[in-house]
């Protein structure tokens, strides 16, 4: 059975339950935060094996928190996965040149996703 913890980094409830039900449905462990600041912290006290990580966030957006993420070395290896309304042309670079290991735009394609994470926590 899978166990991979999933650190899921979103401020919107809705989406925040959305998420975290699909993941435990994938036989995930799933781990909340609700901000960049708290997402940070919690990546450095619980070390996930993966992050899903909403770029537009309050107190430490995305984009900033997955830098500090990847400018750990105890964290750095974790792949972090931008989830994100923002799905314009140059985003997907940003996430990437930020430090994100991959990106799925909302709404979120389930069988995307779902290989997305297979494919990391493989």
């Amino acid at each position: 059975m899978n166990r991979s913890r999933i650190l899921v980094i979103e401020d919107n409830q809705d989406s925040m339950t959305f998420i975290s039900d699909i993941l435990v449905s994938l036989k995930y462990v799933v781990l909340q935060a609700a901000d960049g600041e708290q997402g940070v912290a919690m990546a450095a006290a619980e070390h996930p094996d993966l992050i899903l990580m909403d770029l537009s966030l309050p107190r430490l957006d995305g984009w900033s928190a997955t830098r500090r993420i990847k400018a750990d070395p105890a964290l750095q290896h974790i792949p972090i996965i931008a989830l994100t309304a923002h799905a314009m042309i140059g985003d997907r670079q940003r996430a990437l040149a930020a430090g994100c290991d991959d990106y799925v735009s909302k709404p979120i394609n389930l069988s995307e996703l779902a290989s997305k994470l297979a494919h990391y926590l493989s």
